[in-house]
């Protein structure tokens, strides 16, 4: 088990290593490997069936959302009780960003996402603009048309990763969009104006795009908080990406009750 929990990690698989931390079965362990294509293998147990199948289940919910944490249960997973407790360590590769369009603002956005944690990618099908020499931080730089690239990566795009499309052109947004809809990327954003929204929505429908799917796409980018500069959208941007993954409608804290972070304390 520990030789392909060490090959899995140093291979960036996604992996969660659960173990009963403390009870009669104290140590006792399961690893899941999340090969891309496949289904997950699976090694060890928990000492019940039933408590393997319920901890499995939550254990994978955790590691698509890169969430490292203890559940607790009955000695064959019942839910509500407190006897059997589960440490899940997700072991799960960086979040990717994929930013469409080598313009103006992609440098901004780009040095924000990576404070973030993000694995950065530019995209631009014009090899003038999409250079390392203009985005020297970028993790990965193609030169390609957008909607080609999310084909190859569709399923490889989850829950926690982002789709910025910033060119507000038609001719590249609508097919690079309608492709990002097909995936189950965690945000899609697409820059422009109200006007330029509007139009790009009617491409979008005429192109096949249901209105339920083009409730997934937020446009105009980002949170209102009068941005001007590439910097305060960058931030605008990831401000709102963050509120769309922890499900959390964005307010000044001065504003509201409870938690101050998602499932967290007070």
């Amino acid at each position: 088990m520990f030789e392909q929990f060490r090959d899995a990690i140093r291979a960036g698989v996604p992996t969660a290593l659960l173990t009963i931390t403390s009870g009669p079965q104290a140590g006792a362990k399961i690893l899941i490997v999340h090969h891309q294509g496949s289904d997950p293998s699976i090694q060890g147990s928990l000492g019940d069936p039933d408590l393997d199948r319920v901890a499995i289940r939550d254990a994978t919910g955790e590691l698509a959302a890169g969430r490292t944490g203890v559940r607790r249960y009955g000695p064959q997973g019942q839910i509500g009780e407190a006897t059997c407790p589960v440490f899940i360590e997700s072991f799960a590769p960086p979040p990717r960003l994929l930013i469409f369009g080598a313009v103006d603002f992609t440098a901004a956005l780009l040095r924000v996402a990576k404070v973030l944690g993000y694995r950065v990618t530019v995209c631009d099908a014009r090899p003038a603009f999409a250079t390392a020499r203009r985005f020297p931080l970028a993790d990965e730089i193609v030169v390609d048309w957008p909607h080609r690239l999310v084909e190859r990566l569709a399923g490889q795009l989850g829950l926690r990763d982002a789709i910025c499309v910033l060119t507000h052109d038609h001719k590249f947004d609508v097919p690079a969009i309608t492709s990002a809809l097909a995936t189950d990327v965690g945000y899609l954003g697409a820059m422009g104006s109200r006007r330029t929204a509007a139009r790009r929505g009617e491409l979008l429908v005429e192109a096949g795009v249901t209105p339920a799917q083009l409730e997934r796409l937020h446009a105009p980018i980002g949170l209102d908080i009068a941005a001007r500069t590439p910097e305060e959208t960058a931030i605008a941007i990831c401000a709102e990406i963050i509120s769309v993954q922890t499900g959390r409608t964005a307010a000044s804290l001065k504003d509201t009750d409870g938690s101050i972070h998602a499932g967290g304390q007070a």
